[in-house]
């Protein structure tokens, strides 16, 4: 089955939420500390199809699902954040030049042109298989995300709860640095050079 458009997906995962899990969302999404931020009136004001609509408008198509996933998740949606998840995946991961959102306070300093990954970018999308297989001390590089606003605290510990390094690291590529986009990955880049430096060494040897 051919994914679903990000603003479809969304919208039925908003309202396949209960009443008090939607009323949770909203409070998660308005407290959301990352660039761009959602208007809190806004948010407050929307229903679930307007916020749906209203989430595309402020992350783009590409990253209003990831975003959207990780505020489920934060809430203990899971099943839902699965389900956006899937319903998702195929879909472009590039926003449209006119829609490039702004760089997060978390992580100054990239200059890549709007579609074009930065180098960072580029090492830890092509090396996910790697990195989720290698990295065993998950908790250094989430204190690290979660001190740049990478991550949210919620997400932080769910993240944690997970039983195996690998099934962190799974979770946090799905789920985090996919909503964070360019700059948060940018971040886990540098973080990793900091915290894995033989582990980077070997995997830029064998490129």
């Amino acid at each position: 089955m051919a994914p679903k458009t990000a603003t479809r997906a969304i919208k039925d995962a908003l309202e396949d939420l209960s009443k008090r899990d939607f009323e949770r969302f909203v409070h998660a999404l308005q407290d959301r500390r990352e660039a761009p931020r959602v208007r809190r009136n806004a948010a407050e004001a929307a229903d679930r199809l307007e916020l749906g609509d209203l989430l595309v408008q402020t992350f783009t198509e590409a990253g209003a699902p990831g975003v959207a996933e990780e505020l489920l998740r934060g809430i203990d949606c899971h099943e839902a954040a699965n389900t956006l998840a899937a319903e998702t995946s195929g879909a472009s991961s590039k926003p449209a030049s006119s829609d490039t959102p702004r760089p997060s306070a978390g992580a100054p300093g990239v200059t890549a042109m709007a579609g074009e990954k930065s180098s960072g970018e580029q090492f830890v999308d092509e090396h996910r298989v790697q990195l989720i297989d290698r990295v065993i001390d998950v908790g250094p590089v989430l204190d690290g995300l979660l001190d740049k606003g990478v991550v949210s605290q919620g997400i932080y510990d769910d993240i944690m709860a997970k039983a195996t390094s690998g099934a962190q690291m799974r979770q946090l590529y799905s789920g985090a640095l996919h909503a964070a986009g360019r700059e948060g990955k940018e971040v886990f880049y540098q973080l990793l050079e900091k915290h894995e430096p033989y582990l980077m060494k070997d995997l830029k040897r064998n490129k």
